[in-house]
């Protein structure tokens, strides 16, 4: 196992995490298999049972895959596999004639390695905590708050409290990491700002039992969220999920401002949405206000953040936890390669150039933009003044929700750490799906000569996939990287098969699963090598 090595004396870890959520669990996992030490401050002794966060996506269980933690957590679903995180859009309320499938991200199954999944966040904060608790080198304090943080130009200092008890601890580590929500304390004690869009929405959480509710939606068989549509939201949703299958569920809308558990009848208000009368058991009423929020940076020195601390949106359309945890994934290699000396310092850069503006594209590209163009749509369709164009154009709402599947698909291109790392083009959510390997993507599955998949064959390192490729061009890279210290997997796989399907010879790939660079001759000098493998390291220049 590799050791930690930092610029620092004596320290408890290379990295302290605040914030014991998905986000903080997934980052210690990521370190901890890595052999970095870690500790996790949480304040919550247990997850709080809260729904939230479910729906969970075929990049973001490749993670989990990656964790040694997808078996447990598929195990641990609380909704019959069958269900998956279909969802369904609705006019007027779920049970009129205006309907179609929304967020179909089964469409987009033959991209990733792993299938989707959909469970309740506390569930799967239960499945992280049990696999960091295999891992010897994560320290977790469950019932902990961070009380504050600083910094030096050798490492960070953060003072933690038992909630419930009289113990207090001061955390000495290289690098802090604040995964602590919305209203992060590590954001503010670090200096970094946000840049907020305030909605001017109030929103209410319900989370109910009503049997009723699932027997009336049993004509919708596989679906497990529902969005309603009505002209007076202007655009926004009533939106209605599964917790389990038969009896549990939550929901979200705006409220008028002033709206207490008191003074409102959200049993109507839930009727209505519904299209039904049907009996409602409140398990819990909450608040909250509708706004994006996006850090102005994600690093300041040898502090970052990530997850809700490092941005914040709309439950609309489950993007936030898989986002928050993709942030864990490409946050935790870098660190891990620069406390162990694979990495240049430049690298840990790049988490925010990587990261932040495929956030804001998250929100510029589709959550923001779907509400405008709901709101556009119910100020010109009226199915009492023209249903024929409103059903015309209704049709083709329906037509545009499978493009919207395709067309999420966050990329690095024009990161500094991807080849050319130059050039027009930017770090984005707005791509497309495809088989071919292009640098700044995710990398596709695909069936090799041994009947192994590719994600079977790829390192914690970097894996260069040489595909038909020189075999002394192959040893040109074995000795760059044994020059750089650089954990490299080669795969080799003769032309004529599946992988051809990447459109290429050469396939660097990082220990995220973002292409690094592609290479289309099957020849490769030394320097030429050289200079692949120092660019995805952060040390171009």
């Amino acid at each position: 196992m590799t050791t930690d090595r930092t610029t620092a004396g004596q320290q408890d870890a290379g990295v302290v995490i605040v914030g014991g959520g998905p986000v903080g669990m997934g980052l210690a996992i990521e370190l901890g298999q890595r052999g970095i030490r870690c500790t996790v401050v949480e304040r919550y002794a247990q997850p709080q049972p809260i729904p939230k966060g479910q729906n969970l996506t075929q990049r973001t269980m490749e993670h989990f895959h990656f964790w040694g933690a997808e078996k447990a957590l598929r195990a641990a679903r609380t909704i019959p596999a069958e269900y998956g995180i279909g969802g369904l859009t609705a006019y007027g309320s779920l049970l009129g004639p205006y309907h179609y499938d929304w967020l179909q991200r089964e469409l987009v199954k033959p991209f990733y390695f792993t299938a989707n999944e959909r469970l309740p966040q506390y569930a799967t904060e239960a499945v992280l905590r049990a696999r960091a608790a295999q891992l010897p080198s994560v320290e977790t304090l469950y019932g902990w708050d961070a009380e504050t943080l600083s910094q030096d130009a050798e490492g960070v200092t953060v003072n933690v409290r038992e909630r419930r008890g009289e113990g207090r601890r001061t955390l000495r580590a290289a690098y802090a990491v604040g995964c602590d929500g919305a209203r992060s304390s590590v954001r503010e004690q670090a200096g970094i700002t946000q840049t907020r869009t305030d909605h001017d929405r109030v929103m209410v959480l319900l989370v109910f039992k009503s049997r009723q509710l699932h027997e009336l939606l049993q004509r919708y068989p596989g679906k497990s969220y529902y969005n309603v549509l009505q002209p007076e939201l202007e655009g926004y949703w009533k939106f209605l999920g599964r917790v389990d299958l038969g009896s549990t569920w939550f929901f979200h809308a705006p409220v008028p401002v002033g709206t207490t558990a008191e003074n409102f009848d959200f049993k109507r208000f839930l009727n209505e949405a519904v299209g039904a009368d049907f009996e409602v058991d409140f398990e819990h009423i909450g608040f909250w206000d509708l706004r994006f929020a996006i850090a102005d940076r994600y690093r300041a020195g040898r502090v970052f953040i990530a997850g809700d601390a490092a941005h914040s949106h709309p439950p609309y359309g489950g993007y936030g936890v898989n986002s928050g945890l993709e942030d864990a994934r490409n946050l935790g290699w870098k660190l891990a390669a620069t406390l162990q000396g694979w990495g240049a310092q430049a690298l840990l850069d790049t988490y925010d150039a990587e990261r932040r503006p495929v956030f804001a594209s998250t929100i510029d590209d589709f959550i923001a933009k779907s509400i405008a163009d709901d709101k556009q749509f119910l100020e010109a369709h009226d199915p009492a003044r023209d249903r024929a164009g409103f059903e015309a154009a209704w049709q083709a709402r329906a037509q545009g929700a499978v493009g919207e599947v395709n067309a999420f698909e966050p990329h690095y291109e024009g990161s500094p750490v991807v080849w050319p790392g130059t050039g027009e083009a930017r770090c984005s959510a707005k791509g497309s799906h495809r088989f071919e390997a292009r640098a700044g993507h995710h990398l596709a599955p695909a069936v090799l000569a041994d009947g192994r998949n590719v994600f079977e064959t790829l390192g914690p390192g970097f894996t260069l996939l040489a595909l038909g490729a020189d075999a002394q061009a192959t040893q040109a890279f074995r000795d760059a990287a044994a020059e750089q210290g650089l954990p490299l997997q080669l795969v080799q796989e003769a032309a004529g098969g599946e992988a051809d399907r990447y459109g290429a010879q050469w396939v660097l790939v990082r220990p995220d699963h973002f292409v690094a660079w592609v290479g289309h001759e099957p020849t490769c000098s030394i320097d030429q090598a050289r200079r692949v493998l120092a660019l995805a390291q952060g040390r171009a220049g």
